[in-house]
């Protein structure tokens, strides 16, 4: 799936490099296309975050090593879209949406290779409290697919960070998984997954998880709530905030779900990066007091609050096709995945084409954040 290589700048990186993955279905192929890419341009992660469909390539990511990510992405990329292979669509936006609600239609009978499959009986059928009357499909496929693809091992004692969100069903609480803490297997990244009524929750030491997504599809808050060292985030982000105004039902449908999945997402980046300027602000104001008023207790508490070390956080935002509607996060088509892919590669590489404008950042100790794709 590579497309010919660029001429692109190198980036100085800091101590810690972040790679943050958003949720969204069969949109995460964008997310393998910026990792090969980011592979490429050899920017090496140190921790990899991610919620839902995030976590899988995640731990996909952590649980190979370099020379085998890839390998392992495509793999897995390719078996959940086999059942949708391409074939010849007519040229124009409205027959291939009709071919992309078609698919998307085809999943919702079917179910998904190696990830998910309709159950026989629907839930209302099922007995109260089993997971065959919580959910109308069963995921256990996922588990199989996971665990020929992820060395676990390598995930809990490799050099990647991993860290994996989802939401406890009875408390209503948002909980990582990380590696730090916590074993990660197969069952935390299907609970990061396990999106309601369509998967059933996961069970981990008695309580039950449900997607991540529910509560935030960005870990980004949990990543710089973390951070021990200067660093640089690759956030990439599967839904845009921002878009044309709907002119068909297909298109409402397809905004509301692009506004109710990247608002938390903007909301964090930009409460977050707020809150950093104004640190950096009374940093630099604590640095002129006169030298009597330094060791000052109310102005030691003041320095201690304001103290943190600088991120750099570079955006890298899927924007849909003119065709692709609401169901754009479960069509998984072979077609769709492919050109995912390479769009997830095209964002990096002119994102890496502009890499002085990070670069500067990065050398001067200075937080700020870039999205050098957007139109």
């Amino acid at each position: 799936m590579a497309d010919a290589p660029s001429r692109r700048a190198r980036l100085p990186l800091p101590d810690t490099v972040a790679l943050v993955l958003q949720g969204g279905g069969a949109l995460g192929s964008y997310q393998a296309g910026v990792i090969e890419a980011l592979g490429e341009a050899r920017i090496g992660v140190d921790w990899v975050a991610g919620i839902s469909i995030g976590a899988v390539n995640a731990a996909i990511f952590a649980g190979n090593p370099p020379e085998r990510r890839c390998e392992r992405l495509k793999a897995f990329w390719e078996t959940v879209t086999a059942a949708l292979p391409s074939f010849p669509i007519p040229f124009g936006d409205q027959a291939r949406e009709m071919v992309h609600e078609w698919s998307a239609g085809m999943v919702a009978l079917t179910g998904v290779p190696g990830f998910f499959s309709p159950r026989m009986f629907p839930p209302a059928l099922a007995t109260p409290g089993t997971p065959a009357a919580l959910s109308f499909y069963d995921s256990a496929p996922l588990k199989a697919t996971l665990d020929s693809l992820i060395d676990w091992d390598l995930v809990n004692e490799g050099p990647v960070r991993l860290s994996v969100g989802a939401v406890d069903v009875e408390s209503g609480n948002f909980r990582y998984f990380d590696t730090t803490t916590d074993r990660i297997d197969a069952r935390h990244v299907m609970a990061s997954g396990a999106l309601p009524p369509g998967l059933p929750p996961v069970e981990i030491d008695g309580r039950f998880y449900w997607d991540g997504g529910i509560v935030s599809n960005t870990p980004l808050i949990h990543v710089l709530d973390h951070q021990a060292a200067p660093m640089l985030v690759f956030q990439v982000d599967l839904f845009a905030a921002a878009a044309d105004m709907p002119k068909t039902i297909l298109d409402v449908v397809a905004r509301e779900k692009e506004i109710r999945f990247s608002s938390r997402t903007r909301a964090v980046s930009n409460e977050r990066m707020k809150l950093r300027q104004e640190r950096q602000a009374i940093r630099k104001l604590l640095a002129k007091l006169p030298a009597e008023l330094r060791d000052d207790p109310d102005v030691a508490a003041l320095r201690t609050a304001a103290d943190e070390m600088p991120v750099s956080l570079v955006h890298l935002i899927y924007r849909a096709n003119a065709w692709e509607g609401g169901s754009r996060d479960f069509e998984f088509s072979a077609r769709s995945m492919r050109e995912h892919w390479l769009a997830g590669r095209a964002a990096v590489n002119e994102t890496m084409a502009n890499a002085e404008l990070v670069a500067a950042d990065i050398i001067d100790g200075k937080t700020a954040a870039f999205d050098l794709t957007h139109r």
